[in-house]
């Protein structure tokens, strides 16, 4: 699977980890930046992951920054994208399961990095339902 991945500077060691691990499991890995720690606006690396999510450059996408809200609000603001939040297992399934999510996101600040690796892969891993969530999907495009 090809998979984008953005962050900010509070993201970015997660993102390191996240790159590691995905291209440990075979999967090719577009970076979007941001490359280092020093402070950097988020809205740019979640523009730039949706950007490549909406052309189908991408299978998906993955975000990161303190909260994990800001970066994907500037995803969602991409036509075409649907992204995420996975607080918790079950919310990293159903949205995919249930939105057809595209995007996935993550607060560094406020989630453990075996928790992040865990709900991508439960992400990865969901497919979308279709059938009822089909026409409410349709509806948010």
């Amino acid at each position: 699977m090809k998979l984008a991945i953005g962050s900010d500077h509070a993201g970015y060691n997660y993102k390191q980890e996240i790159i590691k691990y995905l291209s440990s499991k075979g999967h090719e890995m577009v970076d979007c930046g941001t490359n280092s720690l020093e402070s950097c606006d988020y809205p740019i690396f979640g523009r730039a992951v949706a950007q490549k999510v909406a052309n189908k450059e991408v299978d998906f996408g993955i975000v990161v920054c303190s909260s994990g809200e800001g970066i994907m609000m500037a995803a969602n603001k991409v036509k075409g994208v649907r992204a995420g939040l996975a607080y918790n297992d079950d919310v990293a399934r159903l949205i995919r399961q249930h939105n057809n999510a595209n995007v996935i996101g993550f607060g560094a600040n406020f989630m453990e990095l075996k928790d992040v690796l865990k709900r991508i892969d439960i992400f990865l891993s969901t497919d979308f339902e279709g059938g009822r969530h089909e026409r409410r999907v349709n509806e948010i495009e």
